[in-house]
């Protein structure tokens, strides 16, 4: 067990800015209490990298032409120190979890109907037997133009046997892809998983201010030009979702840490899979923090809402992936966020945990 005092930079003159405490009231918080060097006589754990804590601007900046409404308006946040993997978790870091604990993830269990039906609207029908399966959403490419890229069932497929050990289908497999991020993981399963290492999922605003690496005034982690994107990011390039041109050389999943990182040595910060964070998604939550000050480690909406899916209740999750492209959602840019429901698992969605340094000192 690990006893320390964690280790904060002094200031000739004290700042002071304002913070949600638990009773979501503004109260004064002293930025000279910021964690922001690494604790002293503690060691990085193996694959991962110190975050030194800092403000930052969350949130789409005003030249990013491409933000979407729930990217405004940027708003000021502090953060603390942490610590956080500097790759997504790996088909061969989930694999030991299950064989140490046996665990099943969503996509493996038969859903619950019981459990299912309390999410939906009142009077939503039992779907067929054949539907009610253990399985996974795998991505089709469609063999010609589409003309409403907001309707994602034309290349989301639902597949009975699709789990993180047959990605693309029954009998598929993860054979030699054990560098490859894990993908097909619920929320619960992130959770689980962080449960065994001991670890945790980012918060939102820890996600975007590791990926930005001190990068204020940046749309992507490497800069604001968008034709070196297939030299730092694993994305779709071509017409999506018919072709994809492999400009950066994946169609699917690349290996993990294949592209350059970012300036805190993070692989991965855009593209390739959408990452979980802890947050719930609530459409009006930065217009809400706008009003607060400088909010320290902000840790999402009280409750979830969306405007669009109102009786869903999703989590944030961030990165975008590699079937993200221009035309489509550009979310390989550093405020780029979207929802998912805690259900739901993915041929492109994962996770990569942090270790705070409150949870070093239990």
């Amino acid at each position: 067990m690990l006893i320390l005092s964690a280790c904060k930079e002094k200031k000739e003159e004290k700042t002071t800015v304002k913070a949600e405490a638990k009773t979501q009231k503004s109260v004064e918080v002293d930025t000279v209490d910021l964690i922001k060097a690494q604790p002293a006589g503690i060691e990085v754990p193996k694959g991962m990298v110190w975050i030194p804590g800092g403000t930052f601007k969350q949130g789409a900046i005003p030249q990013d032409k491409e933000a979407m409404h729930h990217e405004k308006p940027a708003h000021q946040v502090a953060v603390d120190g942490f610590f956080m993997d500097t790759t997504h978790v790996t088909n061969a870091k989930f694999s030991k979890f299950v064989k140490e604990t046996g665990y099943l993830t969503v996509a493996e269990r038969k859903p619950d109907w019981e459990e299912l039906k309390k999410q939906l609207p009142e009077g939503t029908p039992k779907p067929h037997d054949s539907i009610m399966q253990p399985g996974s959403l795998v991505f089709k490419k469609t063999k010609s133009s589409v003309p409403n890229l907001y309707d994602f069932s034309q290349w989301w497929t639902w597949s009975i046997g699709t789990n993180w050990k047959n990605p693309e289908g029954p009998g598929s497999s993860i054979k030699g892809k054990d560098d490859h991020p894990v993908v097909h993981i619920s929320y619960e399963d992130a959770l689980a998983y962080c449960k065994w290492a001991g670890r945790r999922l980012p918060t939102e605003a820890e996600w975007e201010y590791a990926a930005r690496a001190g990068k204020s005034d940046n749309t992507y982690f490497w800069g604001n030009d968008v034709s070196e994107l297939s030299k730092y990011a694993n994305t779709w390039e071509g017409e999506f979702p018919v072709n994809n041109t492999k400009v950066d050389g994946f169609e699917g999943s690349a290996p993990v840490g294949t592209f350059p990182s970012n300036d805190f040595g993070l692989y991965d910060m855009s593209g390739n899979i959408w990452e979980w964070t802890s947050d719930w998604y609530n459409t009006n939550y930065y217009k809400e923090l706008l009003s607060k000050g400088i909010v320290l480690n902000p840790k999402g909406a009280k409750q979830p809402f969306n405007s669009t899916n109102p009786y869903a209740k999703e989590k944030v999750i961030r990165g975008g992936s590699y079937l993200c492209s221009a035309s489509y959602c550009a979310s390989y840019r550093i405020s780029a966020r979207m929802a998912s429901t805690m259900d739901s698992s993915m041929g492109h969605l994962g996770f990569r945990t942090v270790l705070s340094v409150d949870m070093l000192s239990k």
